[in-house]
């Protein structure tokens, strides 16, 4: 059994100290036996304590015994451990139940008596304390004469080799404080208490970091992975969040710069205008500020004194720019003029905020462009529109349907909005990627910003022209909307060509027989390994951390999203390969050392391009043409997008959001709310043939239709 043991913990290339002592029975007698026989003066560490009981139940039933793993001074009542894992009563079990389990003494049970064979037969019950604790850990060996002395993440790894199902458990909550007695061998005396939400568990959860499943509780998911994926910290100020590198903000450099290129080739500058705006001058456009208006951050102090007139933190920059438009565009041979600013802004009127999707700050862009002619800025936005669509596409793998906004949604003061619609396939929500707005002369009638018309005869009275301008913008959203797409039960899936790391090498099959000479020759190659991919222009990360197993890097790795990894251990350097994981979808394969940087290209690529293909499957599978209004409401409560034939009435649209909406009691109940009823997402470009002006009817109130449209519940 001991070596055994030893064999399964060098493969995990796990090397605890190991200290022989004479038996003993119970917690107390081991420590005691420890004191006489201490590494060194002073060694500190805590024991842990591994208990079996066995669940009440029906003879006729077979229940998974539970095995508690605890820190020895950890309080841990019979009758929390039975909440864990949703039993009514439990008892230690005895000598036999124990023996024909786990094939061992109980004196000599341990967190290493769990084995890939044994482990359908037992449920963990695992301490947070224990998880938490970052000293040294004493363990049995499966022999109560020895002791182990390992770290927390060692009992972590091995107990994820065994594939065993784990329940981490806060003994310190109010959740599991209890005043009664012990439930052991005593049938209930108080009223059973509600069982906890098991369903929404993941199986190991402790372990792996992502605590709950993705499909049944989707905030919590959605929460869990950003911050144990490193993709953000929150913030001491509501609605706003740090985001870190190299993770969501290296996404956010790459899209920045694929982005500012692209404009930049069509003649767009950058610029930057203050964050400031008088409300003088933002109240002047009366439909473009009431449509901001619960949203604007206002400065009214400064130290202790309040400021004679308040000032507007910056929602968007029209009202900021165009007085200086009107100052700059003197004759049309100042047009186009095409600025764009890299900002951030601040939006303040909601109650509920969700990290990436609607945050009171966010990083953006924003164009702001002016031209002579209706036909000059309508190509722009189009052309706009499409490099919008390209971010998503071609960098985060995410399918967009382009189309042009209902009057009802458009731009407040704008002429009209174009946008890239998302779709959410685990909520069947549509989300609004990003918009590009033209707006028409209404700002530059306000603004007063003319040119004289170039195309007046000579001798005419030139008019004076107003310009046409679009407006449009990008955010840290679609870091969102990628992480939604994409991400799993193990964490983040990241595309490719955005992600900070796209390649993590780790080295494995070091064990305490290696030499050092041996482990630094192996770290050598794997650094060599990585300056050629970083050469072929890959971002990649060697991980040398010392203090952990390859199993943990694997996860951790896997919990943060890296596309590929690589394995490198003494057989791989025999056979001149290293080992590809792929983290999409799990596949393995060796790569010859020979062919490495064009065959990791090769690997990215197909990442990328697989990762696009299946969402993109899930978004036109989940779009639903319906033929009457019956379908409507049962479409969308199968989270479906649903496409229509529809009158563009706003009335109408106001009726069928009315009409379509249900209480989602999860979700937060405001006026943008993804609980509200079905909104229209856009009249898309690409129109479904069969639409017959004049004979087709609206779905919903009967009038003539005038396109198909798009509706969903949407963030």
């Amino acid at each position: 059994m001991a070596s055994d043991l030893q064999s399964r913990l060098e493969a995990l290339s796990i090397n605890p100290t190991v200290v022989s002592h004479g038996p003993c029975k119970n917690v107390a007698e081991w420590r005691a036996q420890l004191d006489s026989v201490l590494p060194q003066p002073g060694f500190e560490f805590k024991l842990v304590k591994t208990m079996v009981f066995k669940p009440k139940a029906p003879k006729s039933e077979t229940t998974p015994l539970i095995v508690l793993i605890a820190l020895e001074d950890s309080q841990t009542p019979s009758s929390t451990v039975c909440k864990a894992v949703n039993v009514k009563e439990a008892r230690l079990a005895s000598e036999d139940v124990v023996n024909s389990t786990l094939s061992i003494p109980t004196t000599d049970v341990s967190p290493f008596s769990i084995t890939k064979e044994n482990s359908s037969a037992v449920k963990v019950v695992l301490d947070k304390a224990l998880l938490d604790y970052s000293g040294k850990l004493g363990v049995h060996p499966n022999d109560s004469a020895k002791t182990f002395f390992l770290a927390q993440k060692d009992i972590q790894q091995y107990l994820l080799g065994t594939e065993t199902e784990i329940d981490e458990v806060d003994f310190t909550s109010e959740l599991y404080q209890t005043s009664g007695p012990s439930t052991i061998g005593k049938s209930e005396t108080k009223k059973a208490v509600p069982p906890p939400l098991q369903n929404e568990k993941i199986e190991g959860a402790a372990l792996i970091g992502i605590t709950v499943k993705k499909e049944l509780d989707f905030p919590g998911w959605y929460q869990q992975v950003l911050t144990k994926g490193d993709m953000l910290d929150y913030y001491d100020v509501s609605g706003c969040y740090i985001l870190k590198k190299p993770w969501s903000y290296t996404i956010w450099e790459q899209i920045q710069k694929w982005f500012d290129a692209k404009i930049k080739g069509i003649g767009v500058e950058n610029c930057y205008f203050p964050m400031f705006v008088s409300s003088k001058v933002l109240e002047r456009e009366k439909d473009h500020i009431e449509g901001f208006a619960p949203e604007v951050a206002w400065v009214t102090k400064a130290g202790s004194t309040d400021l004679d007139e308040p000032i507007a933190i910056r929602p968007t920059s029209e009202t900021v720019m165009y007085p200086y438009y009107a100052k700059w565009i003197r004759s049309h041979r100042d047009l186009p003029l095409r600025l764009n600013q890299w900002n951030s802004v601040v939006r303040w009127e909601f109650k509920h905020p969700q990290p990436f999707l609607r945050t009171r700050e966010f990083l953006w862009q924003e164009g702001h462009t002016a031209h002579l002619t209706f036909k000059d800025a309508n190509e722009e936005v189009l052309q706009i529109l499409d490099f919008y669509a390209g971010v998503y596409e071609e960098l985060l793998a995410v399918p967009v349907i382009k189309g042009k906004k209902t009057d009802k949604e458009r731009f407040a003061g704008g002429l009209f909005t174009t946008t890239c619609e998302g779709y959410i396939p685990t909520t069947g929500r549509g989300i609004q990627g990003a918009t590009s707005h033209c707006l028409g002369q209404n700002f530059s009638k306000m603004f007063g910003i003319t040119v004289e018309d170039p195309f007046s005869k000579e001798g005419e009275d030139k008019e004076k022209l107003f310009v046409w301008q679009n407006s449009w913008g990008l955010s840290t959203r679609v870091i969102g909307v990628m992480v939604m797409i994409h991400g799993d039960q193990k964490g983040l899936v990241l595309p490719p060509r955005v992600a900070g790391h796209q390649v993590v090498i780790v080295p494995c099959g070091i064990t305490t027989k290696t030499s050092e000479s041996n482990r630094d020759m192996l770290y050598d190659d794997i650094k060599k390994i990585a300056a050629r991919l970083t050469e072929a222009g890959i971002r990649v990360k060697a991980d040398l951390r010392d203090s952990y197993s390859p199993g943990y890097k694997f996860n951790d790795w896997e919990l943060k999203g890296v596309p590929l990894r690589l394995e490198y251990g003494p057989q791989d350097a025999k056979k001149g390969q290293v080992l590809g994981a792929r983290r999409d979808t799990g596949q393995k394969a060796a790569i010859s050392l020979d062919k490495l940087t064009d065959s990791v290209q090769s690997l990215l690529d197909a990442i990328q391009t697989d990762l696009y293909k299946k969402a993109k499957e899930s978004f036109d599978s989940n779009i639903e043409t319906i033929k009457n209004w019956e379908e409507f409401v049962p479409a969308l409560n199968q989270k479906k997008v649903i496409q229509m034939p529809f009158c563009l009435e706003e009335s109408c649209e106001d009726d069928i959001k009315e009409r379509s909406k249900r209480t989602d009691t999860s979700e937060a109940e405001d006026a943008k709310a993804p609980s509200m009823g079905a909104k229209s997402l856009c009249r898309p470009f690409n129109q479904p043939s069969g639409l017959v002006l004049g004979e087709t009817k609206c779905l919903a109130c009967g009038k003539d239709a005038k396109e198909y449209c798009l509706f969903g519940r949407s963030y």
